[in-house]
């Protein structure tokens, strides 16, 4: 079974992408939603929000939730606002932020492949997050939220991608946040069976972001079964080359001071890091460097020699902070559940953490160096996962852009 295969894409109709596409559906809550939807009746958020057009006590796990989606998705098909393409095809997805691209390609990945680890993951999953998933592609009977895939730099996928992103776009749309969205049809035998070749010969994909996505759709074909050649054996993904994907820093934020006055604080921090005050802001330079805010001062941290394990997990700027300083003098052990410690994406800067720290919700702040792509993939690799919040993508990919039909 191949890795990837074209599809019948399902797409706004021309010139009504602007109006259609949305966030991804997990980047904002029920109360953000809606007001994302104000004047905007086409909005793909009726379909993976339909709680917006629901009263506002609403569940957004109640029945009611999935059937207005899978409602709405029908509404946009019969208004010819969506239409699907005749044959099946592969799309080139171009995005831009802060005026740098990345181009992926758009296809139905096989579950098959994501089943026998050759779609690599490296993160677990959570059953309630994978449960709404299913309910949603039930429902719906369609996959409209694409998985994140990565994989490493091809000369001959990549070429046929930049080839079709030299052509007239199939929709072109500046979003509310500024990022850039492009995408193009590749509908030419040759390329088709180009793409394909080319996934084929790597053997493997790595999936970004999207691990709730993709587990849902292994149990929704498992489910289902039958012919493995069926839409529902397949889920919508877009995979972009390593070496175009950036991944920002996931930074961490405590509470408290597990009862630590900041000197004494300091002063154990001291054991495994060199610790040193900074005018500014103490953004890491590299790996097994920190910057640590604490009442109004910025301080940069490295890590002594030796301390290091060769490990793809252990190795990681995330679980170093971890294991030296967040559990052993923090005393946070689990950072899963522990309401102790909070995250922020790195889209949001250091000025966040300041923020926050200086109204008094959080009592220290950590700054991290963002993991690398090549460091997800050996984790992946190795059969292992990362820790919690160790990697944010951005630029998002757009719901509505391309939605996969299971029939």
């Amino acid at each position: 079974m191949s890795l990837i295969r074209p599809f019948r894409g399902l797409r706004p109709a021309a010139g009504r992408a602007a109006e259609v596409i949305a966030p991804p559906y997990d980047v904002m809550n029920t109360a953000e939603a809606r007001a994302m939807v104000a004047g905007r009746p086409l909005s793909f958020l009726h379909v993976s929000r339909p709680e917006v057009d629901l009263p506002e006590n609403t569940d957004p796990y109640a029945d009611a939730v999935y059937a207005k989606g899978a409602e709405n998705l029908r509404r946009l098909i019969a208004d010819g606002v969506l239409r699907q393409d005749a044959a099946p095809c592969y799309y080139a997805y171009r995005l831009v932020m802060d005026g740098r691209a990345q181009v992926g390609v758009v296809v139905a990945a096989s579950v098959s492949a994501y089943d026998e680890n050759r779609i690599r993951r490296h993160e677990f999953t959570r059953p309630d997050k994978e449960n709404d998933r299913v309910r949603h592609v039930d429902t719906s009977n369609a996959q409209t939220g694409p998985v994140f895939l990565v994989h490493r730099a091809n000369a001959a996928l990549d070429g046929v991608l930049a080839r079709a992103a030299s052509g007239e776009p199939a929709a072109d749309v500046t979003a509310a946040d500024g990022v850039r969205h492009t995408l193009w049809v590749i509908d030419a035998p040759a390329d088709i069976a180009a793409i394909t070749a080319a996934a084929d010969a790597q053997g493997v994909l790595y999936i970004a972001d999207g691990h709730h996505r993709s587990a849902a759709a292994s149990r929704v074909a498992a489910a289902r079964g039958g012919d493995p050649n069926a839409e529902h054996h397949f889920f919508l993904a877009v995979s972009f080359p390593h070496d175009q994907v950036k991944i920002l820093d996931y930074n961490r934020l405590l509470t408290d001071l597990n009862g630590l006055e900041p000197d004494a604080l300091l002063a154990r921090i001291g054991e495994h890091f060199e610790c040193q005050p900074t005018a500014g802001q103490a953004r890491p330079a590299t790996a097994n460097e920190f910057g640590m805010y604490l009442r109004g001062h910025w301080y940069r941290l490295t890590l002594k020699p030796g301390r290091v394990p060769n490990d793809p997990v252990g190795r990681l700027d995330v679980s170093l902070l971890h294991h030296y300083l967040i559990e052993p003098v923090l005393g946070v052990s689990d950072p899963r559940r522990d309401k102790r410690i909070d995250f922020v994406g790195g889209i949001r800067g250091l000025g966040e953490l300041e923020r926050r720290v200086d109204s008094g919700e959080m009592a220290v702040a950590f700054a991290l160096y963002a993991t690398s792509l090549e460091d997800l993939m050996a984790v992946a690799d190795a059969g292992q996962v990362m820790p919690p919040k160790s990697t944010w993508f951005e630029p998002k990919l757009a719901d509505g852009m391309v939605s996969h039909l299971l029939d």
